[in-house]
């Protein structure tokens, strides 16, 4: 008998809680991103090139230690005038074999050899 009374009470419980949404409520304090949708439809960045070789050479006149570091696709290079120094100037080359220009430089050659031309007229002539 008891059980009788009861029921009308689970049946309403129960048709109560299946009009819930049974999904997680996802709580985030950040505003949406206004960019979202162009970053999701943006092409892929390529990565810097990394060093694939570093060269340090005796320079003449003076006797003169350069280091140079390459990059990989032969297309850039950080030449250092003080082999100590963290960061050297960074030279750029329009392809492959051709010599590398900027920051008042130029130098050509190879990875055995190179001249090194300063905006100043000075020139090295460098091997490894």
């Amino acid at each position: 008998m008891k059980m009788l009374k009861i029921a009308p009470f689970a049946a309403v419980a129960l048709l109560s809680l299946s009009a819930c949404n049974h999904e997680p409520e996802e709580v985030d304090s950040r505003a949406p991103d206004p960019m979202a949708a162009e970053l999701a439809n943006a092409e892929p960045v390529a990565p810097p090139p990394s060093i694939a070789q570093s060269v340090t050479f005796r320079c003449q006149p003076g006797n003169k230690l350069v280091a140079i570091d390459y990059f990989t696709g032969d297309t850039m290079i950080a030449v250092k005038l003080d082999p100590e120094a963290p960061v050297g100037t960074t030279l750029n080359a329009a392809e492959a074999g051709e010599p590398f220009t900027g920051e008042g430089m130029t130098v050509s050659g190879s990875k055995e050899e190179v001249t090194i031309e300063q905006e100043d007229g000075e020139t090295l002539t460098c091997k490894a």
